[in-house]
């Protein structure tokens, strides 16, 4: 059953993230951890993810934009690095506070926090039309990086900080997923290279077939959102990844992510 469950979920997930440039990490991990411990949920969902980008980059990565891809990519691989790091050194970070929803007991961390507060922050921005034509400068893509990094790296929720900015620097629409799946994929191969002190590696091993399935299902995903990309607009991608933001946002901060 969770073979099928994981699977169908990468596939979904796969095709409508295509588009916002984030989403499949953080939707798939809550999804792993029905299944399997937080460890091992992290470690099966960064391989999923990892390789779905690699597959992405040979359908996009050559629309990346280089400047961009320097300016925001370095940072966010510095400081993936040590937010991977930090996360090792806090691994068992007590809840703010606990509540009870439908007989459930959920809990909320300080740092999903944060970044729930930080996403509606910047969907907000994107839905009001005063800021609709707003750009940030290119000053403000190594700020833009290092943020997105260092949140992946601490929490695996790095792609909505980076499209929060990216969406913003000018970039067209193939630029704009091209540039977000190379920086996706170092920043990927940065916290993976670092959480694997903690990975089971048995537990890898076992599960080699759920993870062979669940990657090959978003690579298909990945597929069917490029095929549809011709008919999306970047307005529609705008849209799309405020709503995004706002949902997964809403999602961290109650704790249910």
């Amino acid at each position: 059953m969770e073979i099928i469950i994981i699977s169908l979920a990468a596939f979904v997930t796969a095709i409508l993230t295509f588009f916002s440039g984030f989403g499949l990490g953080t939707i798939l991990t809550p999804v792993f951890m029905l299944f399997f411990p937080v460890d091992l949920a992290i470690a099966l969902t960064g391989v999923v993810h990892f390789f779905n980008n690699l597959f992405k980059i040979l359908l996009v990565g050559k629309h990346a934009n280089k400047n961009v891809l320097f300016r925001f990519g370095i940072p966010a691989i510095i400081a993936a690095f040590a937010g991977a790091w930090l996360l090792l050194k806090i691994p068992d970070s007590a809840p703010l506070f606990t509540y009870q929803l439908f007989d459930k007991t959920l809990s909320v961390y300080p740092v999903k926090l944060i970044i729930s507060l930080l996403l509606i922050t910047f969907a907000s921005m994107d839905l009001i039309p005063y800021f609709k034509n707003l750009h940030f400068s290119q000053q403000k893509l190594p700020l833009g990086g290092a943020l997105s990094g260092f949140f992946g790296g601490l929490s695996g929720n790095q792609g909505a900080l980076r499209s929060a900015f990216l969406i913003k620097a000018g970039l067209s629409k193939d630029a704009f997923l091209g540039t977000t799946v190379v920086v996706a994929t170092f920043v990927d191969f940065t916290r993976l290279g670092v959480y694997a002190t903690r990975f089971t590696q048995s537990g890898l091993v076992d599960n080699l077939l759920l993870v062979s399935l669940a990657v090959i299902s978003a690579i298909a995903g990945a597929w069917i959102g490029n095929k549809l990309l011709k008919k999306i607009t970047i307005h529609v991608i705008r849209l799309l990844v405020a709503i995004m933001l706002i949902i997964i946002s809403v999602g961290l901060g109650l704790g249910l992510i």
